[in-house]
């Protein structure tokens, strides 16, 4: 039963002063700490028929008005979200890109499927809306959270936005393929298929890749700047990057067919046992679904556990309405697994190279921020590299591009904070706290107004604030520890609450430490946020 909204808004005020008290207290403590530490930034020194028949009309060899050997301005490695976006955004401010893509053919990814509002707003500013028609998009107004018999609606706060904003859920492959054929569309953008083997190294500095096409032999292709956009899997980022990879569980993935979701355009997070559920729309007929399993190991396909898992563990936890469709899609859907992958932005100095997209960066798709992130990468790389009339001083452009980690800090730090924590927040434990804060996440997103809207806001990335961010995470610990103290506190009870501040800490503030304080909150105070474009380069 929930308390009467007005007592908990009564206790929630003053609880929440409080909370941020401390909060601020330990921002600051943390910053001290960082600025004595020299708290680092990863520094830069310096349809497939359709596919195939675009990439037929550029030539045998793959090109178009531009190419050569060393006549690219910038090459691309992987036509994925970020690669074919990045690929059409430097094509249109005249750049000669050269895209190598391992397989052209329509991708099948059961993640990927969902673009949050703040992402669809970036979407619009790189001109990329079209790649959303004619693929069945669905449109995508907000959340239904449910736990136990209990759920509740959370609408994204569009306030004030255009009618056409909202979320977009769709095909992966669908989307991609658009955005390849609208990038291979411009004259001065070049597709070609093959495997990237290496990078091209001389002195250091990356000249450009060397790749194996689709019948078998080895070439080379150069450019001042290699954009690596392989993604999860990539094969390239080890000699650019530092980063450890965390697989925090595994997406089982199966598709629902003709079924009727409880909160049409709405996302669905059942809050099950052991981990959350996902429901969305990816079409007019089809629901994904993605069961979270904890850990590496997921039940086993061939011995039918993984079935026998989904039809006696998960299915009983749905609400009503989905339990006979998912129970079908067990038996006639083809049952699909994806690690998830987390790994902090931590780039290695290489001269002439570029990390993008999940390449560089990954959280945990529970909240379905990637694409928003990679979108928003690719406006801030665009308006930073605008000014450069060549990027052939690879020195001082990489020196100039160092500014790029701390300028996306903001968003992207917001959008992995938020995966990270509320991934923890929302899977079961037998820790009474933290049943605690699961709970009081649910009850508090259940208020309403500002309580909702706020989170939601953050999640969707129509507000990518940290700071915003740590207030209603700390507000939601804040809020349960009211709800265990109502209205006698008792010993037990007090101990409870002092475990849920700190299990709510332990939680939030290693993910923020990963992402650098100073660069997360304060990017303006560092350096390199003030760095501007070599001067022989410009325009």
């Amino acid at each position: 039963m929930f308390l009467d909204p007005e007592i908990l808004r009564m206790w929630l005020v003053p609880c929440i002063s409080f909370g941020l008290a401390i909060i601020v207290v330990l921002v600051t403590m943390i910053l001290r700490a960082a600025r004595k530490t020299g708290n680092k930034v990863g520094k830069i020194i310096c349809s497939d028929k359709e596919m195939q028949d675009c990439i037929q009309t550029l030539g045998s060899d793959g090109r178009s008005g531009a190419g050569g050997r060393g006549e690219w301005d910038c090459i691309v490695v992987g036509a994925g979200v970020a690669g074919a976006a990045l690929a059409y955004t430097l094509g249109k401010d005249g750049r000669r890109v050269l895209v190598i893509e391992r397989d052209l053919s329509e991708p099948e990814r059961i993640v990927g499927e969902l673009l949050q509002p703040g992402g669809y707003l970036k979407v619009l500013e790189l001109g990329l809306e079209d790649c959303l028609e004619g693929i069945d998009a669905q449109r995508v107004l907000g959340y239904a959270l449910f736990k136990d018999d209990k759920d509740t609606k959370l609408g994204y706060p569009l306030e004030g936005q255009a009618a056409d904003v909202a979320g977009r859920s769709f095909h992966n492959g669908r989307f991609i393929q658009k955005m390849r054929m609208k990038a291979s569309s411009l004259p001065l953008v070049t597709l070609k298929q093959g495997s990237v083997l290496s990078l091209i190294e001389t002195n250091g500095v990356v000249k450009g890749v060397r790749y194996r096409s689709n019948d078998g032999k080895d070439h080379e292709e150069f450019a001042p700047i290699t954009f690596v956009c392989d993604g999860c899997f990539s094969n390239l980022r080890r000699t650019l990057c530092s980063s450890k990879i965390d697989i925090d569980s595994s997406f089982i993935g199966l598709v629902l067919e003709n079924c009727k979701l409880p909160y049409p355009n709405h996302g669905h997070v059942i809050l099950a046992d052991p981990s959350p559920i996902l429901f969305y729309p990816i079409s007019s007929t089809e629901v994904r679904c993605l069961v979270d399993v904890p850990g590496q190991k997921v039940p086993s396909v061939a011995n039918g556990e993984l079935a026998k898992y989904l039809r006696t563990i998960v299915a009983p936890q749905l609400p009503k309405l989905l339990q006979e469709p998912f129970i079908v899609a067990t038996e006639k859907s083809k049952i699909r697994t994806m690690p998830n992958k987390s790994m902090p932005a931590m780039p290695s100095p290489r001269p002439g190279a570029l990390l993008m997209g999940d390449a560089f960066n990954m959280r945990h798709p529970l909240t379905g921020g990637g694409m928003t992130v990679a979108f928003s990468d690719i406006v801030v790389l665009r308006n930073m590299l605008r000014p450069l009339k060549d990027f052939h001083d690879s020195a001082a452009l990489c020196d100039y591009l160092e500014a790029f980690y701390t300028r996306r800090k903001p968003v992207a730090s917001t959008i992995n904070t938020l995966a990270g924590a509320l991934y923890k927040v929302f899977c079961a434990s037998p820790n009474l706290a933290m049943k605690e804060m699961r709970q009081a996440c649910f009850d508090y997103l259940s208020l309403g107004g500002v309580f909702s809207s706020g989170p939601v806001a953050l999640l969707s990335g129509l507000n990518p604030r940290p700071l915003s961010l740590v207030v209603h995470f700390f507000a939601v610990a804040l809020y349960g520890v009211g709800r265990l103290l109502f209205p006698f506190p008792s010993l037990k009870r007090v101990s409870i609450g002092i475990g849920l501040i700190k299990g709510a800490s332990s939680i939030i503030f290693p993910i923020i430490k990963q992402e650098g304080v100073r660069q997360m909150f304060f990017p303006n105070m560092v350096p390199a946020y003030y760095k501007t474009p070599p001067v022989n380069a410009r325009s």
